[in-house]
């Protein structure tokens, strides 16, 4: 394959947050019609018909996960490659640079990152502008997070005023409240600060629904972190079903270092950040496994974490994912991954003597929780 064989070593000779931002901005040239027509057609995999997920109608069940395209650069060019859907973001309401480079690493013999990006991005007014008369055509989704000048106390307003900028041109909205990156943002998975967070932005969600004669609310959803115990898990998920949100994104990175093959002193050299790729695999699925019994099966979960084939999209769907996303996958494997997943998936679900996508879902959840 042309990209692992070729391109992917010369990126990979590059630092590894050099070499995202030129492959984002490499992209630039799918923008021309013809071109995005043509790439449209090599990548676009329609085996699945409609998803209808939180209201929404999906292409196909792969997403590209939030922290790929922070600013919405790139994705007219990056919905040619065969996503059903894209999630933005994350923005914050504050512009904000970031924490210091470098805070972006491989791990190639993990098939894994790590990162501690800290929300850089040019803030949620830029993304709005940026945005504003977009048409594509996946779904696309927008991941807010808190202002890291914005103190704990402050969360709801500075979340209310991201929401309000993007709302107009998202399809749903994702709150990120698990990112490892930004001091004492996950306290706002507690049962608390989540209580509090959530019942101003369903509150809002009403009052922006009536200016802009939506016919329901936006969806919103939730990401979780794979770092938090189960006891925990019960309360925040008590917490979203009380506030009636529409999925669960499980999961962001995690800030375990357990059983990775890179050698100890170089992780230690690296430091604090999330880890996703391939380590988080089994975490994530146990988590989606567990999320899908306390849900009962009633709230759409996103499974992210470690999926670079078509098999590791199966086990999250197994375990009780509706939908999948993608980040280190398509680090790794490439602008094909969309096609190639998308592809082996209509074979599983038929291989598996499934009908339909949905009736595989959460098929081995009992079993994949362990």
């Amino acid at each position: 394959m042309l990209y692992r064989s070729l391109l992917r070593p010369i990126l990979f000779r590059l630092p590894p947050e050099t070499a995202h931002e030129l492959a984002l901005h490499s992209l630039d040239f799918l923008k021309l019609k013809s071109v995005n027509r043509l790439v449209r057609r090599r990548f676009t995999s329609n085996s699945f018909g409609d998803l209808i997920r939180f209201g929404l109608s999906f292409s196909n069940p792969v997403g590209l996960a939030a922290g790929f395209d922070k600013d919405g650069l790139a994705l007219q060019s990056l919905s040619a490659l065969g996503f059903g859907f894209i999630e933005a973001g994350t923005v914050t309401y504050h512009p904000q640079p970031g924490n210091p480079r470098p805070r972006l690493f491989r791990l190639p013999k993990d098939s894994a990152l790590i990162n501690r990006a800290g929300f850089n991005n040019a803030g949620a007014g830029a993304f709005a502008e940026r945005v504003a008369g977009l048409n594509l055509p996946c779904v696309l989704g927008i991941s807010i997070g808190k202002s890291k000048v914005s103190p704990i106390e402050e969360a709801n307003a500075d979340y209310l005023a991201s929401f309000e900028l993007v709302y107009p041109l998202a399809d749903y909205i994702a709150i990120n409240v698990s990112s490892p990156n930004t001091p004492q943002l996950r306290e706002l998975q507690r049962a608390s600060h989540l209580s509090s967070l959530l019942s101003a932005l369903q509150a809002r969600n009403q009052e922006l629904q009536k200016n802009h004669l939506r016919p329901s609310p936006m969806p919103l959803l939730v990401k979780l972190s794979p770092d938090i115990d189960d006891v925990e898990m019960e309360s925040t998920v008590e917490v979203i079903k009380a506030f009636a949100i529409d999925g669960i994104i499980a999961t962001n990175t995690t800030t375990k270092r357990d059983h990775l093959l890179t050698d100890p002193n170089t992780v230690a050299e690296i430091g604090d950040g999330g880890l996703s790729g391939a380590p988080l695999r089994q975490t994530a699925t146990r988590m989606i496994a567990k999320l899908y019994r306390l849900t009962g099966g009633t709230i759409p979960l996103i499974g992210v974490g470690g999926i670079f084939t078509a098999e590791d999209a199966w086990e999250k769907i197994a375990a009780g994912a509706s939908l999948v996303q993608l980040y280190t996958g398509f680090i790794y494997q490439g602008p094909g991954i969309a096609k190639r997943i998308n592809e082996g998936l209509a074979r599983l679900v038929k291989a598996n003597g499934f009908s339909t996508l949905d009736e595989a879902v959460g098929h081995r959840a009992k079993e994949l929780e362990g």
